[in-house]
């Protein structure tokens, strides 16, 4: 059931929302100061990708250098990104099939804003 959700997510929003991580992460990469966030982006890019059968969970040694990153972030590319899931997120919820996809979008919506800090496991 995961790979079939994945699969129509894939071709729903997931490959854009890709892509806009993974531009958000070369262009962190290309400013090389800020090549943490750039990898972030990657990382949760992928998540993007291929969403169902993973979840995100808070890092337990996280502290003030992940909140202060996560702010440099939101001002950077985060809110862009959150704009482009929240965006995503209701085009999808017209439809009573996109309903579940638009929701996983809004679910999102906290991990495009503040990346770090955060882990991405498989769910059992």
């Amino acid at each position: 059931m995961k790979t079939l959700l994945n699969i129509i997510w894939l071709v729903l929003s997931g490959f854009w929302l890709f892509l806009g991580y993974m531009l958000a992460a070369l262009i962190m990469c290309v400013l090389i100061v800020t090549i943490p966030w750039g990898i972030a982006a990657a990382r949760i890019g992928v998540y993007a990708l291929w969403p169902f059968g993973k979840t995100v969970v808070p890092t337990p040694n996280a502290g003030v250098g992940s909140f202060l990153g996560n702010v440099i972030w939101v001002i950077l590319a985060g809110w862009w990104i959150a704009l482009e899931h929240l965006i995503s997120g209701i085009a999808l919820c017209i439809t009573i099939i996109g309903i579940p996809f638009g929701i996983a979008n809004f679910k999102m919506i906290p991990v495009a804003l503040m990346p770090l800090g955060k882990q991405i496991v498989d769910t059992p």
